[in-house]
């Protein structure tokens, strides 16, 4: 799949879903703030319960860019842990290593922060990770291999480059943009972070399943 049949289908799916998955997608969505295909600008009438839920488990699974057993696992671990399952259920995938990337600044996007990892770019106190599901600690530090420091991409993010698309850094994250370093200062909580999604219905659509 080419680079601009990947942008179009973001673009897609973030208006079929009513949410930004990236930075071009979010200014389609400021032109055409209405769902893809002929009908998008018509009004439908309203969606079941179950779509609503689903639609709203997309909504999530989008933002991470995760496969739907991915998902699953992690509602599963959500789901045994104390707590409310939709915020843990955000907590932990939150603390996933590309998520951890993109939340610092050192990516533009969720794919882009997931290629970095896979691309074995990024350490996790000083060791190579290529998981971009690895779940990282509080106390540990997440940055780029030296050797990677100069290539462009990770200048332009040292420099600040993507400031002005993503959120302001989560206070659960202490980051130094310039050293490309960024340490989880502690488990992050649902109030903070950027994400779109109404995680009780999501509980409530595998709850049902």
């Amino acid at each position: 799949m080419s680079k601009t049949t990947r942008t179009r289908s973001k673009t897609r799916l973030s208006r079929a879903l009513g949410i930004a998955l990236t930075p071009k997608a979010a200014k389609y969505l400021e032109k055409r703030p209405y769902a893809p295909g002929e009908h998008g600008r018509t009004k439908k009438k309203a969606d079941s319960d179950y779509a609503v839920r689903l639609r709203e488990k997309q909504r999530l699974r989008a933002q991470y860019g995760i496969r739907e057993a991915q998902l699953r696992k992690t509602f599963q671990e959500a789901k045994r842990a104390e707590g409310l399952t939709g915020e843990n259920l955000v907590e932990l995938l939150e603390m996933r290593l590309d998520a951890v990337v993109l939340r610092a600044g050192f990516a533009r996007t969720i794919a882009q922060a997931r290629q970095m990892v896979v691309h074995r770019h990024i350490l996790v106190n000083g060791e190579r990770v290529d998981r971009p599901s690895f779940r990282v600690k509080p106390g540990q530090l997440v940055h780029v291999h030296a050797k990677s420091e100069g290539a462009e991409p990770f200048q332009v993010a040292a420099a600040g480059g993507h400031v002005d698309v993503l959120p302001p850094v989560p206070g659960y994250l202490d980051v130094q943009l310039d050293k490309l370093h960024a340490t989880l200062v502690r488990r992050p909580k649902r109030a903070e972070v950027p994400v779109t999604c109404e995680v009780q219905l999501v509980v409530e659509y595998y709850a049902a399943r």
